[in-house]
């Protein structure tokens, strides 16, 4: 080992030890998660109900130690900590071979471990197609052998592990784990909830008073059990929430996933959950900025168009950013779009310096760290390469790189960017000090590692479980019940048929979603069966109701249409079940009773089944309006 970089690795390891002990001083100062409110801490064991009692938005980092770990980190280290990749395997050490052989083809590695040490890398995305999330325990273990091989190597700096966990319709880990409503599910409750249609901009209590509506307190109690439970894996940060406004009903790939078409109630429902998860040490991520509501392409696959004009972005999608960086948010993430009234060169807004620091650095004043969307999907790549595409980036103001195509040839073309004096290795410098602000606010550099029995005390616990279930039970909508076919009667058992579409799983271990809402209706009390579609109109006569779960029904031609028609037919009163999009009730023939669950995950069905018998009176609204049917708000209940 040359002398020069021997006394670098003694400057970065004085720098490191530097740094813990500052994060344990603002820990026992009462700055760290958990401190003087009494709530519990990232890793006490305790379980977390979300109720009363968050906890402190995390350490105070100091600046000055993290400044000189960063002076003594090499080029190739900095550049390393700027990437966040995907890398195959349940095991960091020893993945199954045909998860070894795929790193091998991608990486030239064929562990993950292998991979963090060769790149220095900054995070690790995890992936249930990766096969990382198996389950909570082999997740945690995979987090602390991942922890384990960044601290062996090179600059030792912790790594900072995330994935997509919004709940919902995007859930990388599923049962054991809790699995809670996602956006606009909790926007139905929101809309239930008397929200005050403004940010909340006082302390956060939980106490659901005030500003502060009862529930957006469960919207961020949601995010605090989600976040808790992450944490109890090794994983600290989530890229959620959605701060999307969804006001266009043909979006591909925003829809559910948003909150509502309403701004402020979604910069409301935002700002809750970015305290939610942070307030369980958990970083949050903002998404997709500047706003992806009104597109009409996915991203993954081409790259969509905005058209709002400035003073319909101000109004639309402005507000749930502004909300999040007002509540502190720790990340925000650049969508793969573009928008001509903001930066009308034609880049995508991760590419754009007047979107990214022009506008959210400059105009709403964000410090955090800026996360791009992931650098293989298609919406990047079509105007430059994937040499250019981390390289822009970076010029653009962003400071995380997710997930390249191929991360060899991007860390490359960063170290040559800068090289070439493209790149300057202050704003290479000024990217890694954030990204290793965010790490020491979250505790990494003094608890990296999950906690010996954290994840069995934490995730998918009684508490958490049934703390799930009375937060769903406010948000299913009842969108028409016109002949007062709605509550089903229990004590009279009546036989009910269950049909229509089951989609595929969000996490791959929930569902099927018939088979769940008949199997739960008859727990409740009635003769309740699934049936294919191919058999339902067979099935049909001789029951009380036929419940038909739509999924996205198309316009024009869908047999789901069919279905319903031929179900109509029978006389057999009908009952639509819209299990994602609610505009289905739009593109379909009126039917005894509507209802809409935003989800298909057991816990939306389970509320939907208590709806359908009364055991609990439908209190959801709308929170998007479906066009030529039913207005935003628009919600009914028993009376």
């Amino acid at each position: 080992m040359s002398y020069h970089a021997s006394r670098r690795s003694l400057l970065t390891a004085a720098a490191l030890a530097a740094v813990s002990a500052a994060g344990v001083a603002s820990y026992a100062a009462g700055r760290g998660p958990g401190g003087e409110d009494g709530g519990p801490r990232p890793g006490d064991g305790r379980p977390d109900d979300g109720r009363p009692g968050d906890r402190p938005p995390g350490r105070v980092p100091d600046r000055a130690a993290l400044r000189r770990l960063v002076a003594g980190m090499s080029l190739a280290e900095k550049v390393g900590q700027l990437f966040v990749s995907r890398a195959y395997g349940h095991s960091a050490t020893d993945p199954d071979p045909a998860d070894a052989e795929q790193n091998q083809q991608l990486f030239g590695v064929r562990t993950a471990a292998e991979l963090v040490s060769r790149y220095h890398l900054g995070g690790i995305i995890y992936f249930s197609w990766a096969h990382n999330t198996r389950d909570p325990q082999q997740i945690a273990e995979l987090s602390a052998a991942l922890q384990r091989a960044a601290a062996g190597a090179g600059s030792g700096i912790p790594l900072l592990l995330s994935t997509d966990q919004e709940h919902g319709a995007v859930a990388r880990i599923g049962k054991p784990a809790t699995l809670l409503p996602g956006a606009m599910a909790l926007g139905a409750r929101h809309g239930a909830g008397g929200g005050t249609g403004g940010t909340s901009t006082g302390s956060d209590t939980g106490s659901g008073t005030g500003s502060d509506s009862a529930a957006t307190a469960e919207a961020r109690r949601a995010a605090r059990i989600a976040g808790a439970e992450l944490a109890a894996m090794g994983i600290r940060q989530d890229y959620a929430p959605v701060a999307d406004v969804n006001v266009n009903p043909a979006n591909p790939v925003i829809g559910v996933r948003s909150f509502g078409s309403d701004p402020q109630a979604v910069a409301a429902l935002v700002a809750a959950q970015v305290r939610g998860y942070q307030g369980a040490g958990v970083a949050a991520t903002a998404k997709h900025f500047p706003g992806h509501g009104d597109t009409e392409t996915d991203s993954h696959v081409g790259l969509p168009v905005m058209r709002h004009s400035r003073a319909q972005w101000e109004e639309l999608d402005e507000p749930p950013f502004r909300a999040a960086v007002e509540a502190g948010v720790d990340a925000v993430m650049t969508a793969h779009i573009v928008f001509p009234a903001l930066d009308p060169s034609g880049d995508p807004a991760t590419l754009s310096r007047p979107i990214v620091t022009g506008i959210l650095r400059e105009r709403l004043g964000f410090r955090g760290v800026v996360v791009t969307d992931a650098l293989d999907m298609a919406g990047v790549r079509q105007k430059y390469g994937d040499d250019r595409v981390p390289v822009l980036a970076l010029k653009a103001g962003c400071d995380q790189l997710l997930n390249p195509p191929d991360l060899g040839l991007a860390h490359r073309s960063v170290l040559a960017a800068v090289e070439a004096g493209e790149l300057t290795r202050a704003r290479i410098e000024e990217s890694v000090l954030r990204i290793l602000e965010l790490k020491a606010r979250r505790g990494l550099f003094d608890a990296a590692h999950t906690a010996a029995g954290r994840t069995d005390a934490l995730v998918g616990v009684p508490a958490h479980l049934t703390a799930a279930d009375e937060i769903a039970a406010g948000t299913t909508t009842l969108l028409a019940n016109p002949v007062k076919l709605l509550p089903l009667d229990p004590a009279a058992a009546p036989r009910v048929l269950v049909t229509g579409t089951d989609p595929a799983s969000p996490s791959g271990t929930t569902g099927p979603p018939t088979a769940v809402l008949a199997r739960e209706l008859t727990a409740l009390g009635c003769r309740a069966t699934a049936a294919a579609p191919a058999r339902a109109v067979a099935a049909a006569p001789g029951n009380a109701a036929v419940l038909v779960c739509t999924y996205n029904v198309a316009e024009g031609d869908d047999p789901q249409r069919t279905l319903v028609e031929e179900l109509l037919a029978t006389g057999v009163p009908v009952v639509l079940v819209a299990i994602r999009n609610p505009y289905d009730p739009a593109r379909l023939p009126g039917c005894a009773a509507e209802l809409a669950t935003y989800t298909w995950t057991d816990v939306e069905m389970r509320a939907a089944a208590r709806v359908v018998t009364g055991a609990v009176r439908p209190t959801g609204r709308l929170p998007v309006p479906v066009p030529g049917r039913y207005p935003l708000g628009h919600g009914l209940s028993y009376d």
